[in-house]
């Protein structure tokens, strides 16, 4: 995988390269690319795909000890990575944590088209039995180390109130290994994991939403008809905000809609470029 250095360390990163629209595709809170596999398969013959390794716990690199790992840290991390390789008209694509959202109005000049998936927003932060057990974890000593153990026991890892709780679909064991893997074994992926667990701002995407109406590039919301973690409720008060968006849900799916049905996310993202085409896009 290619590498860029940012202010906060180096990251690894996808780019399918090609002239064509610029997609990137961000993924969330203990994930890494890999989540996206499948959406990048599909949009590969026709859109430029680009998949940045955030510091989210599934990172290989640690960041350097002053980085700011706070949500409002990994928005600038993201709007700096589309800065330094220069992306423009940026179809930006989240799932999972809610970062997209804390660009808009701040540093959203290189996005053209928004796409939130089943994400955290408005209220709903930390969000369900998952976030506020992590959020409690973080503020005990030795909290969040204890709870990560889980992940190395796979039939505890897919319980409901764990990482099965964000997937219709079984999630295979190399998965999870894959995606704990880094926090298992690297003390320093772990200092960087607790960063954004111990900085969550409850009240960060209630603020964030006071931007969105400002918002007027044309937007997508696509939420996992069966999300348990994100309720659709919460996607639909989303879409509200954005002027030019469409809510659309996603069957079979819940939290990682990438992985639960990534054909049903691909059609809808398929759609959505179409009809909203940029400049140059036939």
């Amino acid at each position: 995988m290619p590498e860029i250095e940012l202010s906060a360390g180096t990251i690894d990163y996808e780019d399918t390269g090609g002239d064509g629209p610029v997609v990137v595709l961000a993924h969330g809170l203990g994930f890494d690319g890999s989540v996206w596999s499948e959406v990048v398969s599909g949009l590969r013959p026709d859109f430029r795909v680009l998949v940045p390794v955030l510091p989210l716990g599934s990172h290989r690199r640690p960041m350097r000890p002053d980085a700011d790992l706070s949500a409002h840290g990994i928005a600038a991390l993201l709007a700096e990575f589309m800065d330094r390789l220069d992306l423009r008209d940026v179809t930006l694509v989240q799932n999972d944590t809610g970062t997209a959202q804390l660009l808009v109005g701040v540093r959203d000049e290189r996005i053209a088209r928004l796409v939130l998936t089943s994400c955290e927003a408005l209220d709903n932060y930390p969000p369900g039995v998952q976030g506020r057990t992590l959020h409690r974890a973080g503020r005990i000593p030795g909290g969040l180390f204890l709870l990560l153990q889980s992940f190395r026991f796979p039939f505890l890892a897919r319980m409901q109130t764990s990482l099965g709780g964000m997937a219709k679909k079984r999630l295979p064991k190399e998965l999870i290994a894959r995606w704990y893997g880094p926090l298992l074994s690297s003390r320093a992926i772990r200092r960087d994991f607790a960063k954004f667990c111990r900085s969550a701002d409850p009240d960060c995407y209630v603020k964030a939403a006071q931007n969105l109406p400002s918002f007027n590039r044309p937007a997508l919301v696509a939420w996992g008809a069966e999300d348990r973690m994100m309720p659709p409720a919460t996607g639909r008060r989303l879409a509200e905000l954005l002027p030019d968006a469409r809510y659309v849900e996603i069957p079979d799916a819940r939290t990682l809609v990438p992985f639960d049905n990534p054909a049903g996310l691909t059609t809808e993202l398929r759609r959505f470029a179409k009809d909203h085409p940029l400049p140059g896009e036939s």
